[in-house]
């Protein structure tokens, strides 16, 4: 079958994992890069896209090269789709709590089933441990110091049936605040009328009421982060990390989008895993604490007291891009438990955590100069196909716990999309997502060059009535949970390193916490094309659509009808199009395959060889247009050489996209400055893409105009 035919028939195919396969991602190995490094190409580069062909013309009939691109193009998303579904199959065979192990090749995930009993919150008591994890409260005998805990106010609180129907009318009040870290925050309630409220002046750890173990752990674990004058003064965060942990410790939805991996990423990542730590060891001293009233009959086995569980024990939901942000969070878990005494906490499987986790010390960097933002987010292991369980029982920690037997779990989309499965699979396990109490999604922002879809389904799973009681004694149930109630109780923060309307849907629609929802939207004053350094005319050409799901079809027929044919003749050429959706991209690449079109492309499923043929036929002329995606971009970080032309089909997810593909066209640099074009189509569904461009200023002008917008930047200035 053609390739074009495969193509445009992609989003209307239907399978169980067609949401998976569809825009499942292949992450590129940097190894395989050394031989494109952009800044010793320039004299290679056309042996090695003859020879990239001459590889290729082996395995394919002799027809004309842009055919040929299609097909090899089909066999690349032919091979992507396979390994997944290869992997997936592999893992149903071994049962439900299961992932592939990359570094040693099995498809068997290890779990570690020896120290049940050790971990086992049913069959252990406070008195057996050590009581400094809980000493604080009982050797206390205020109660009101107890009530005033955060953890004790938002567990203990029963909703009423009049409150669950508030909160899924979607009436909300909303008030609007401005901190000195966060900035512009929106405060969103269902309860009661919103009210604004601030930071503790006063970062006092005892205002938190940590366990008392973070209390001593704290200071040393955070201190890197600190300045000398924070020190001195004895505040133990930094005033981001206060303000971030005021709300987080406050149970209250948060949706942070300005968490970056160069500048305070892992700022955010301590305060959130303090907060995750915090959350699991007074909720597992309350049942340890009860299992000892109950032993000594201090408690009647059907007291309301003794309801301190959920329907399944895994709490706190931590979703991370890759394998490497795991082995951070498990860092700082480790660090935060052990930091505060003289003696280590014992770890179990350790060792094989950092091997399977961590990157290989002697695999050799990739030759190739890439931007600091690029260098952040691909640090270390970067496999995106894993998830684990972590136990905490007083003074252990337990790591590949089975997931009925874990606290916490931290995953990837992927490795949590491949166990929850689909609706008719055999073997497919969420029951262990029953009672999370806690869910965080860090990076949110990389999960759209992975696979949205992941996410989604997810968020479909959380908090549902399991379908096995897995043990569970329900006269230790909070009644929330048999009630069904645990979305309403369940918290959520959602990092991520820009503003999307994706991300911001599954704030809106998949957030139901009684406590309300804050939200950090600080608009950008100065946009991204501030930061190009070429002398370029950029016209943003609007497009009237009536609706988020119209205005796919409508950009498509108005660059057909308006802008291509400016695009058509021979003197504009070397024209690059940079299209942010796989799909659209399959669509543009389908019509210029009809349309006989001088056209080639990239995307990121296409293979070196490919790459290295396409943007050969572009720098010398041979192919009129090259078509290039926003994940391609992402995963590659090329530098196209060549471009005279540019045309923005979409808006990039990223903002500062746009001003480095801009700034590619100085590799070309001829004397044909005069000449170069950039055209951008819009809509008033991309405002917030439009303003993390422009401006907010400029941004709400062009949406109010119906006219082109015109704009010179100078290089310095806009």
């Amino acid at each position: 079958m053609p390739a074009e035919s495969d193509g445009e028939s992609e989003p209307e195919q239907v399978s169980v994992y067609h949401k998976l396969l569809a825009t499942l991602k292949t992450v590129p190995d940097p190894s395989n890069e050394e031989e494109d490094e952009n800044e010793s190409e320039e004299d290679g580069e056309s042996e090695e896209a003859e020879s990239g062909s001459e590889e290729f013309l082996k395995d394919e009939d002799a027809d004309e090269t842009a055919g040929e691109e299609d097909e090899s193009e089909a066999q690349d998303k032919e091979e992507a789709e396979n390994a997944p579904m290869q992997m997936l199959g592999q893992e149903q065979d071994n049962g439900a709590d299961t992932s592939s192990d990359p570094k040693h090749g099995s498809s068997e995930e290890f779990t570690d089933v020896k120290l049940e009993s050790e971990f086992s919150l049913e069959s252990n008591f406070m008195d057996e441990e050590s009581g400094d994890y809980n000493a604080d409260e009982r050797g206390s005998s205020s109660s009101a110091i107890i009530s005033e805990d955060p953890f004790k106010q938002h567990m203990n609180k029963e909703l009423e049936e009049k409150e669950i129907g508030n909160i899924l009318s979607h009436s909300k009040n909303t008030v609007h605040m401005k901190w000195p870290a966060l900035g512009q925050l929106f405060f969103s309630s269902t309860l009661h009328q919103a009210k604004t409220f601030k930071p503790n002046k006063e970062a006092d750890l005892k205002q938190f009421h940590l366990h008392k173990t973070l209390e001593s752990s704290w200071p040393k674990v955070n201190s890197q982060f600190l300045s000398t004058l924070t020190k001195l003064s004895s505040h133990p965060f930094t005033l981001l990390q206060k303000e971030l942990f005021c709300i987080m410790n406050w149970y209250k939805d948060l949706f942070y989008p300005e968490r970056t991996a160069l500048g305070n990423g892992e700022e955010v990542r301590h305060a959130y895993c303090l907060h995750a730590v915090n959350h699991v060891l007074k909720a597992n001293a309350q049942v340890l604490s009860n299992n000892a009233k109950r032993r000594d009959q201090k408690l009647a086995a059907d007291d309301d007291d003794l309801r301190d569980q959920g329907l399944t024990r895994p709490k706190v939901l931590i979703v991370v891009p890759f394998r490497e942000s795991a082995l951070r969070v498990v860092q700082i878990f480790i660090s935060l438990l052990e930091s505060g005494s003289k003696k280590k906490i014992d770890v179990s499987n350790k060792k094989r955590f950092k091997m399977e986790f961590g990157s290989d010390p002697n695999e050799k960097p990739p030759n190739l100069r890439r931007p600091e933002d690029y260098e952040a987010v691909f640090a270390g292991n970067i496999d995106d196909h894993f998830r684990i369980g972590v136990a905490v029982l007083q003074k252990s920690m337990r790591l590949y716990a089975p997931f009925y037997s874990s606290d916490i779990i931290i995953a990837s989309p992927l490795g949590l999309r491949t166990i929850i499965g689909a609706e008719g699979e055999k073997k497919r396990d969420f029951d262990f997502l029953s009672s999370v109490e806690i869910l965080i999604i860090d990076q949110a922002d990389i999960y759209l060059m992975q696979n949205w879809e992941h996410v989604l389904h997810l968020m479909n799973h959380l908090n549902l009535l399991p379908l096995d009681s897995h043990g569970v004694d329900f006269s230790r149930v909070r009644m929330l949970n048999l009630n069904n109630w645990s979305k309403y109780y369940r918290q959520t923060l959602l990092f991520s390193a820009l503003q999307n309307p994706q991300i911001n849907s599954i704030f809106n629609k998949h957030c139901f916490n009684y406590r309300g929802q804050v939200a950090v939207r600080n608009m950008p004053l100065i946009g991204s094309i501030s930061r190009v350094v070429v002398q370029l005319p950029h016209v943003f050409r609007r497009l009237e659509a009536e609706s988020s799901v119209s205005v796919i079809d409508a950009r498509f027929q108005f660059f057909i009808d308006k802008v291509l044919p400016e695009y058509r003749d021979a003197i504009m050429s070397h024209t690059l199009i940079y299209v942010p959706s796989y799909f659209d991209y399959v669509r543009l690449r389908n019509y210029f395959k009809k349309e006989e079109l001088n056209f080639t492309h990239i995307c990121e499923y296409t293979k070196k060889s490919g790459i290295s043929r396409a943007r050969h036929f572009f720098i010398k002329g041979e192919r009129q247009f090259l078509i290039i995606t926003d994940r391609f971009h992402f995963y590659k970080r090329y530098l196209i050489k060549g471009i005279r032309n540019l045309i923005f089909y979409e808006l990039p997810t990223y903002p500062h996209f746009y001003s480095e593909v801009c700034n590619m066209l100085t590799a070309t640099a001829n004397g044909e400055e005069a000449t170069w074009t950039c055209t951008v189509l819009y809509s008033k569904y991309d405002a917030q893409n439009l303003a993390a461009v422009v401006g907010v200023d400029r941004a709400a002008q062009m949406l109010q105009s119906q006219k082109n917008v015109h704009l010179f930047v100078t290089g310095e200035n806009e």
